[in-house]
């Protein structure tokens, strides 16, 4: 039943999706993510196109990523790793280290540093005066994405940056009718009822209609998640740790695996 819905919805979604403008692939990039592997999982494919076709692509990872398994691993070794596991997958994306910056905010906090936040993006983009800019969608349910979406387009306002903002959504993916809540159909019955789960389908294909079509470099996307394994592999065994396949049986990561991405284009 559910996979009936979500194949109803994923045609409406295709009927408005527009593919995103090939005259803008060599334009100058900053991809802001909130925590390391965001920038893969939302527009990995995106980066490497543009690394393609020559565009000069820069990656800002907001927080240190010391939160995700922190109940398991010291912060400090989690932060360390994720970083170089950050750097290990930006070389894959074709972004050399030297254009991959930390602003190393504690993981799951950002929210709480947002003046401190704009200062130091309205700096970058002061250096870097990027064409376009990647943020996460302004509704993506955790706190850290949604903080990075508004220190970034606080910046650009104080600044009056004439660039084009994308928005990519992470978290949202995690909702119905993308990922199913059950396997049978009283319980795929429970969530059509629900209108708040209604909802997030109508506002997913009402608003997402920038489309990256990624088929050519997807395996190559899929190797630089890859080398975030903190996040894919589990790094200590029989402790129970959690990796993306875990969530919603694999549905959730197979949202990022499929051979387009998809934006919002924000209005400026």
């Amino acid at each position: 039943m559910v996979k009936l819905i979500r194949k109803i919805y994923q045609s409406i979604l295709n009927s408005k999706l527009k593919q995103y403008n090939p005259e803008n692939w060599q334009k100058s990039t900053i991809v802001f993510a909130p925590h390391q592997d965001d920038e893969t999982l939302g527009c990995g494919g995106t980066i490497i196109r543009k690394k393609q076709a020559g565009a000069t692509v820069k990656i800002v990872f907001m927080t240190d990523g010391s939160g995700s398994h922190a109940h398991l691993i010291p912060a400090a070794k989690l932060k360390q790793i994720r970083t170089q596991e950050a750097i290990a997958a930006a070389e894959v994306l074709g972004v050399s280290s030297e254009d991959v910056l930390f602003l190393e905010y504690k993981d799951g906090n950002l929210q709480r540093f947002q003046e401190q936040g704009i200062e130091k993006v309205v700096e970058i983009l002061q250096t870097y005066q990027p064409k376009e800019i990647f943020i996460p969608y302004h509704r993506d349910v955790i706190s850290d994405h949604i903080a990075t979406n508004q220190i970034v387009i606080a910046a650009l306002e104080q600044l009056r940056l004439p660039a084009t903002v994308y928005e990519y959504p992470i978290w949202f993916w995690r909702h119905f009718p993308w990922t199913s809540f059950g396997a049978n159909l009283k319980e795929a019955l429970s969530v059509l009822k629900s209108t708040v789960y209604a909802r997030f389908g109508v506002e997913f294909v009402q608003t997402f209609h920038c489309r990256v079509d990624i088929q050519d470099v997807l395996s190559q996307k899929k190797k630089a998640l890859a080398q975030h394994k903190s996040q894919m592999e589990q790094l200590l065994p029989n402790c129970g740790w959690i990796r993306l396949q875990d969530l919603v049986r694999g549905e959730f990561l197979a949202c990022f695996c499929q051979d387009f991405e998809l934006f919002y284009q924000r209005k400026t």
